[in-house]
């Protein structure tokens, strides 16, 4: 198996763990950054050793696409390509298949789609999914599964997890690479009782890793947190366990509470470039006028950008400067791979409630 997980510490539900791969070792929980096609957007690897990111996730659809996973895999694979050695996700692709095209066609063998990049029409099975994202070559890829909208009726939650159920297990028959883990995804929407039942099911198969897809696409804080913990309970403990799309601090601390090792977001490279910050006291909407003799820090704990104030940067949002975003990128990073490192401090210390309950009031 190219990919174990290590216990460290626990208090209550909350894990702080150690990820060990054929590349190395990733500290847990972990948030990665989400670089959709190659790069995290106004970054490069030099600032990913700066900002001290372990796992960078890459998106197959578009990768696929644009420049092709051929090219890629010819090319020495995604960490060649991108002149990146830590670690890096692929996620499968499935996700954006259902939210870039109004008209994809599934069925049970697979999907059918348009591509956005030049209109042709694209087929995609669970085995695709699999040879793409090991000519690719990161070191975890995941299988492809159906994630219904929300909201769907209960039928189609029903049928798309047991799709994924499917796909899951012809994914796992289809895999070849000893150096890449492929994990599982758990569906069900925001039904507990097909939380639990997928993720029993996933669980048979054994994966050395699961991802907990279909949450945060809609729902609210108080629907997501039930379905969540249905699926965590259900995975063993020596599996690490992967919470696909979050990246709201308040989701984040809940989530780990609940016993989730994995995020992944475009939150923070969307916020930044929108203008908007993410502080120790919450969001901080740098359009707003009232920044405009502001010569505060963005926060003053904030290493990445503690030397730049609201005036400033808000100046380079107004005239539409790149140097804003990238600025608000590097910020909005750190915050969240700070929140992580703080949180798995608090894990080893057994304070880890009040850690979330001090989150909670600046983020709720």
């Amino acid at each position: 198996m190219s990919l174990s997980f290590e216990l460290l510490a626990s208090d209550n539900q909350a894990r702080r763990g150690r990820i060990h791969t054929s590349r190395g070792s990733i500290e847990t929980p972990v948030f990665m950054p989400v670089g959709t096609r190659g790069a995290v957007i106004h970054l490069d690897q030099r600032d990913y050793k700066e900002l001290d990111i372990e796992v960078v996730l890459g998106n197959t659809y578009h990768l696929m696409l644009r420049p092709g996973a051929q090219i890629i895999e010819d090319l020495g694979g995604l960490h060649s390509f991108a002149s990146w050695d830590g670690h890096m996700l692929t996620d499968s692709g499935g996700f954006q298949v259902m939210s870039l095209n109004d008209n994809v066609k599934i069925d049970d063998d697979g999907v059918t789609f348009t591509s956005i990049y030049d209109g042709s029409k694209v087929r995609f099975t669970p085995e695709d999914a699999v040879s793409t994202q090991e000519k690719l070559g990161a070191d975890i890829q995941m299988a492809l599964d159906v994630c219904p909208p929300l909201p769907s009726s209960q039928d189609t939650i029903v049928k798309a997890m047991e799709r994924t159920h499917d796909w899951a297990s012809r994914a796992k028959s289809a895999h070849r690479r000893a150096d890449q883990a492929l994990f599982g995804i758990v569906q069900g929407g925001i039904d507990p009782e097909l939380r639990t039942k997928s993720a029993k099911y996933m669980t048979s198969l054994d994966f050395p890793g699961y991802g907990i897809g279909g949450l945060s696409v809609g729902e609210s804080h108080k629907e997501m947190m039930p379905a969540l913990n249905a699926a965590t309970v259900e995975i063993p403990e020596n599996k690490p366990r992967y919470l696909m799309g979050v990246g709201d601090p308040a989701r984040i601390v809940d989530a780990i509470g609940s016993g989730v090792d994995m995020f992944d977001c475009v939150l923070p490279t969307r916020l930044a470039r929108h203008g908007t910050v993410l502080t120790s006291r919450g969001k901080l909407n740098l359009r707003n006028a009232k920044h405009a003799r502001d010569d505060e820090p963005l926060d003053p704990v904030n290493p990445m950008s503690n030397s730049f104030s609201r005036a400033y940067l808000r100046h380079l949002i107004q005239v539409k400067e790149p140097t804003a975003a990238r600025i608000a990128t590097m910020h909005n990073l750190w915050f969240l791979l700070d929140l992580v490192k703080r949180a798995r401090r608090a894990i080893e210390d057994g304070t880890y409630e009040s850690f979330r309950l001090e989150t909670l009031e600046s983020w709720v």
